[in-house]
């Protein structure tokens, strides 16, 4: 794709400084920029590369005031990260869409289609699946007996949903993530082994949500496990039986949930977090990455860090004394020494 600046300028409803008419071929970091990319400028840290990038255009703030020349022409826009997002949307590519459904597929005879269904090579789709419309299944993929899938809905390769879950419209699934996998449930015997606990729910993911690649939804051991809508999943995650993620709550990866825990709404989890089973987390709750949650939240919409959690203020305060623990350890043994010697002078007098 090649397009001018203020074609760009357009598209993005900014106004534009400098040569209106230079072409772009793609974007680009703003420290590694080239002639003919565009780059953007957001966080004050970043300035200095204003002044020395090559690329040939640059998104700015709207308010932005240069200390210095800048070589690249310029367009100012309101946000830029909602500007970044318009401007990826524009340059970016998908892999080629599979056309109507392959001589290679392996679709079920009972299988319930809507209208545009889009079916690589490899694909199996077992019995009494129904697909709405718009749907893309790429290379691969695996959809077992009973499955429900809405419409315009778009499954990588290698996605595999085993039988009876159900997937909302406008679902995007990315490759190798399994939903309905069983549950990690087992009894223990009195000889030490162990007897698997069968899992006769499913999993339920309500409409707009998307998973990462190399997830694992478990199906529920009775009932559903749930993602409500517009919740948001990364690379890398585990979601046990029975867990319920709320409307519009983002889990980035390596992050593990416990059975039966029920994350709230709009809730923001970072990367490597993790849930013991058999607790609630308040709507609006914010957790900073590695962070060990081992007890219900009730208190909504506060930040928390650390293992065990703490109030994310409370975190900072407390890390600026145990980061010091060798030296106030050291000092403590020096004091105690000091004051054997102060009681030892005493009784001396005595």
């Amino acid at each position: 794709m090649q397009i001018t600046a203020i074609e760009l300028c357009k598209l993005l409803n900014g106004t534009i400084e400098g040569d209106p008419d230079v072409v772009i071929k793609g974007p680009s970091k703003i420290e590694e920029g080239t002639p003919g990319t565009i780059s953007f400028f957001a966080n004050p840290k970043y300035e200095s590369f204003i002044y020395t990038t090559k690329a040939s255009a640059l998104l700015i703030p709207r308010e932005f005031k240069p200390t210095k020349e800048v070589a690249s022409t310029l367009i100012r826009v309101d946000n830029v990260y909602g500007a970044i997002s318009q401007l990826l949307d524009a340059f970016g590519h998908q892999p080629s869409k599979p056309k109507g459904i392959s001589e290679h597929a392996l679709v079920h005879d009972s299988v319930k289609a809507g209208d545009n269904l889009a079916v690589a090579e490899f694909v199996v789709i077992g019995e009494q699946v129904n697909i709405g419309n718009d749907v893309t299944i790429y290379p691969q993929v695996f959809i077992g007996k009973n499955v429900k899938i809405g419409s315009n809905v778009t499954l990588y390769p290698g996605v595999k949903i085993y039988h009876s879950c159900e997937i909302g419209d406008n679902c995007v699934i990315h490759s190798n993530t399994v939903i309905g996998g069983d549950g990690f449930g087992f009894l223990p015997k009195e000889d030490g082994t162990y007897t698997k606990v069968n899992h006769t729910g499913n999993v339920i993911l309500e409409d707009d949500v998307e998973i990462g690649s190399n997830s694992t939804i478990d199906r529920a051991t009775i009932g559903s496990t749930v993602i409500k809508k517009g919740a948001k999943l990364d690379n890398l995650i585990h979601i046990a039986h029975n867990v319920e993620i709320g409307y519009n709550t983002v889990i980035a990866a390596q992050t593990g949930i416990a059975g039966s825990t029920k994350i709230g709404d709009n809730c923001m989890i970072g990367g490597q977090c993790g849930f013991v089973g058999h607790i609630a987390i308040a709507d609006g709750s914010k957790f900073q990455a590695k962070s060990g949650i081992s007890s219900s939240i009730k208190e909504p919409n506060k930040e928390y860090y650390g293992y065990p959690v703490l109030r994310y203020s409370q975190y900072q305060r407390s890390y600026v004394h145990f980061k010091n623990l060798p030296q106030l350890a050291k000092r403590v043994l020096e004091l105690e020494k000091k004051l054997a010697v102060l009681e030892q002078s005493s009784k001396t007098v005595i």
